[in-house]
């Protein structure tokens, strides 16, 4: 069997430990058995997981047995870990175990350094800040997972149980991933990135900035065709000085913002609305559904149609 080792540290997020428990525990062979024997360990015999206590009935030592280790995120990354959990990862690694981070439980495989030089992700609100810690780990939050080969990372709790899907296709094949798929009642795979899931507020303008009118303005006619020039000749200057103050004032061009604000009035209309893709196209401002498409899937990472199934809120 290949054993699983979920370490559960001080402050541990409950979701980010139960969805990998959950997942490998409902994955089952074509003859009933399970492929995956999974343990929870940690430093002590209970941690605090917020509003309970865990106890772990396995210590460190379940990792230098394990094949594949997964580090759930806790409350409070910190910015290094206990020693004996850095030297007990890294002999792991050397060791050629896979190791998995859910949620912000990359800080924790950040902190080892073993994400050095690799692409990694985590839930997009904590994605500066990991980038800022780890300067030598490229942070990408658009993405559910990644995939490094021997160290993986993922998003949100939800996003583990695609990586974890992910990992159980990769080990036992499909038709064992889609019953573990079933048994959680999602998708194998899910249409779309992170990005889909991230608020995208239009950039800010600071409080009393001298283009406050014309932002207002440029939200309100959103859906008409307008040129750069005729925005300059609204806010009474050159497209020149409009392109200057624009970035001093938001750090973006008056045409980029104009793109976001169409993306959040279209988001809007998917989220609230029954009209078809190409009624809102024209709603939202965009030349043609076809363009609409390309640059809703270019700011939010998923289709329309994909973003609305997901989205709606039962309307008609």
């Amino acid at each position: 069997m290949h054993m699983v080792a979920v370490l559960a540290l001080d402050g541990v997020i409950p979701l980010d430990l139960s969805a990998p428990v959950d997942t490998f525990g409902w994955a089952r062979l074509p003859d009933g058995r399970a492929p995956y024997r999974v343990r929870v360990c940690s430093v002590r015999d209970e941690v605090s997981a917020g509003a309970f206590t865990v106890r772990a009935p396995y210590g460190l030592e379940a990792l230098a047995e394990a094949d594949t280790i997964i580090l759930p995120g806790v409350v409070e990354p910190p910015r290094t870990l206990p020693p004996e959990v850095t030297r007990a990862l890294r002999a792991a690694a050397a060791n050629g175990t896979r190791i998995a981070s859910v949620c912000v439980g990359a800080f924790l495989l950040a902190a080892t350094g073993l994400l050095d030089g690799l692409r990694a992700t985590t839930h997009w609100a904590a994605a500066p800040d990991l980038a800022e810690r780890h300067p030598e780990v490229t942070v990408d939050p658009n993405v559910l997972y990644v995939d490094n080969g021997q160290f993986l990372t993922s998003a949100g709790a939800a996003a583990a149980l695609d990586m974890c899907l992910h990992m159980i296709r990769g080990d036992f094949g499909s038709a064992v991933a889609a019953h573990a798929a079933r048994m959680a009642v999602m998708p194998l795979e899910r249409e779309g990135g992170q990005a889909q899931f991230i608020v995208h507020d239009l950039p800010p303008a600071p409080a009393g900035a001298a283009l406050e009118p014309l932002l207002r303005w440029l939200e309100d006619h959103c859906d008409r065709d307008l040129a750069l020039d005729e925005i300059a000749a609204r806010a009474g200057m050159s497209a020149r000085t409009l392109n200057r103050r624009f970035r001093e004032q938001t750090g973006t061009t008056p045409l980029q913002w104009l793109h976001r604000a169409r993306v959040r009035r279209a988001q809007h209309l998917l989220e609230t609305t029954a009209h078809p893709v190409e009624r809102i196209a024209a709603q939202a401002g965009f030349g043609s559904p076809t363009a609409f498409r390309e640059r809703f899937r270019r700011v939010v990472g998923t289709s329309p149609q994909a973003y609305r199934r997901s989205f709606r809120a039962g309307v008609s």
